[in-house]
């Protein structure tokens, strides 16, 4: 792996777990050292954080971690919503039965619920869902816009992560969404999405009121 590339998985992942907090100061120079890279991969890196909009330029001289607040993720599931219910309706039409059935069984068997491995299980095999929905659909500019999105999408779903509750009832969405792209189902599909995507918002605009008046600022 590239220097460059090595630098930005980093920063990508400390920003997305929130180690690297919204307004934190992104330094080329100590970066570089804290990573054991050379100044020039770590500029690169961090022009790709600021291509992503995870990076934002707060002064001339001064690079901060973005915000993401209310209303950043409300402005997120607007987004998503266009381009995920777009996606599924496609990959209803388009895709492999079998694999969507087989997904959605592994839905049904999920456990998130019960601790932290339950959860990175269960994240995993969102992604792989999001892989084979990409695949099914197989248009480069949508898989692109989504890509950006589930990027951003990261840093809301650990406000998540502990509503044991809601990710139970989310397995079960996932779950009718998957078979439904497989029995070719698209409207299904569509508003199986919407209305997951409903619940998952206003999850996290209540674990936001929750934990701080001020919201994440």
């Amino acid at each position: 792996m590239r220097a460059s590339d090595r630098a930005y998985a980093t920063l990508l992942d400390e920003i997305q777990r929130g180690d690297l907090a919204p307004n934190a100061v992104v330094a080329e120079v100590e970066q570089a050292a804290r990573l054991g890279v050379s100044r020039t991969p770590m500029r690169e890196a961090i022009s790709r954080l600021v291509a992503d909009g995870l990076v934002r330029q707060q002064s001339p001289r001064v690079l901060v971690v973005a915000g993401f607040d209310a209303h950043d993720i409300r402005n997120l599931f607007e987004a998503r919503r266009a381009l995920e219910e777009a996606a599924v309706r496609a990959a209803a039409q388009r895709g492999n039965a079998e694999v969507f059935a087989q997904l959605a069984a592994q839905f049904q068997a999920a456990k998130p619920e019960t601790g932290d491995a339950g959860a990175d299980d269960y994240y995993a095999l969102i992604a792989r869902f999001d892989a084979e929905v990409d695949a099914a659909v197989n248009n480069t500019y949508l898989a692109q816009a989504l890509r950006t999105v589930r990027t951003h999408l990261v840093r809301s779903r650990r406000l998540a992560r502990d509503n044991r509750a809601r990710l139970s009832a989310s397995v079960q969405e996932h779950a009718l969404i998957a078979s439904s792209i497989a029995a070719g189902n698209a409207e299904l599909a569509a508003h199986a999405t919407h209305v997951h995507l409903h619940n998952a918002l206003d999850a996290i605009l209540r674990s936001i009121d929750d934990s701080s008046p001020e919201g994440l600022k």
